[in-house]
């Protein structure tokens, strides 16, 4: 059983679907720091894709600290790192600066983006 929802699409490489999936699930509180993650095995079975796909997305999720290898255990969800205003800005700067070209191009203004960031920060 896979803990986090996760809808295959076309077009998006698939590691970083799975690598989203988790982010959000950890970031909504679906995942707590030390849930288990299924194996690489596991995941691939059920999702039906190839194991190396799967290790991808688990090696970038452990870069990124968002989840950690336990020996004996597994992956798990990292605990909580501690990080300054300044460099949770730094990472989210990029992502920010890619959803207001996006909100732009769209036609949407400030107040409207704003309003699709609330609905989804819920």
């Amino acid at each position: 059983m896979i803990p986090f929802q996760i809808e295959l699409k076309a077009g998006v490489p698939v590691y970083e679907q799975i690598i989203y999936a988790v982010k959000k699930a950890v970031a909504f509180g679906r995942l707590a720091p030390g849930d288990r993650l299924p194996s690489v095995r596991n995941l691939s079975h059920d999702l039906k894709i190839n194991p190396n796909t799967v290790q991808k997305a688990m090696t970038r999720l452990v870069q990124e600290k968002i989840v950690e290898v336990r020996p004996g255990i597994g992956f798990a969800v990292a605990s909580a790192s501690q990080t300054t205003a300044e460099q949770r800005a730094e990472i989210l700067e990029g992502k920010i600066e890619e959803l207001v070209v996006e909100a732009k191009r769209l036609g949407l203004n400030e107040r409207e983006l704003t309003q699709a960031v609330h609905k989804y920060w819920m």
